[in-house]
């Protein structure tokens, strides 16, 4: 898709204030800056924690607060897969100020509601250990058990708060659950959460810049 078609796409909808970065897998290709300038240059590579490099990793829309680490400026950006006939092909990006994340229409769960056998239960967010997508299923693990949701992970994951981890394709921990992260003897990343009898959780290579630069270590 041609750039230049993008951006007269969008650019009625879009305030003065954004600016709009189109990447490849690799690099930015174009960058069209606007009142909130975060400085990107074509042809510079996507830095680990942008909303472009979790597009790529996830293949859905991202909208996320972005601290000054990335680019030196914070910025609230919302990214979008673009998808050709012959398959995905690049991230655009939306750029606006910090202040635009207080203003975001998505409220974050504060609750999700699991069933168990025949019975729905509202399940505080606080609650929730680890969040699995199996067998086309989406599953919430917690201390008293397990419970099945019609959400999707990708669904779930746009709307849970910070305390909330994606580390897998099939898994989202909860950050005050890990227990310990270790390596395996074939260097796997692996995460021990703090409920009895809770398997072993592995961070898939897409994921472990990531998470350690979330989690600092």
């Amino acid at each position: 898709m041609n750039n230049i078609n993008i951006y007269k796409f969008i650019k009625d909808w879009v305030p003065p204030e954004a600016s709009i970065a189109f990447a490849d897998k690799n690099q930015y290709l174009d960058y069209q800056s606007g009142i909130h300038d975060i400085r990107i240059r074509p042809g510079q590579p996507i830095p680990s924690g942008s909303i472009s490099e979790r597009v790529f990793q996830q293949r859905s829309r991202i909208e996320s607060l972005v601290n000054e680490s990335v680019f030196g400026i914070p910025y609230y950006g919302i990214g979008y897969p673009i998808e050709e006939d012959n398959g995905f092909i690049g991230a655009l990006t939306v750029i606006l100020p910090p202040l635009y994340a207080l203003n975001s229409k998505t409220p974050t769960y504060s609750f999700i509601t699991g069933k168990h056998e025949e019975i729905w239960n509202p399940i505080p967010i606080d609650q929730i250990a680890y969040i699995e997508s199996n067998q086309k299923k989406t599953w919430l693990y917690t201390k008293n058990g397990q419970y099945s949701t019609i959400q999707t992970l990708r669904v779930l994951e746009q709307r849970l708060p910070s305390s909330f981890l994606r580390i897998h394709r099939s898994y989202i921990v909860n950050i005050s659950f890990i227990q310990q992260l270790y390596r395996d003897v074939s260097s796997n990343l692996l995460i021990k959460l703090k409920i009895p009898d809770s398997p072993e959780l592995t961070v898939s290579q897409t994921y472990v810049q990531t998470v350690r630069r979330i989690l600092e270590f």
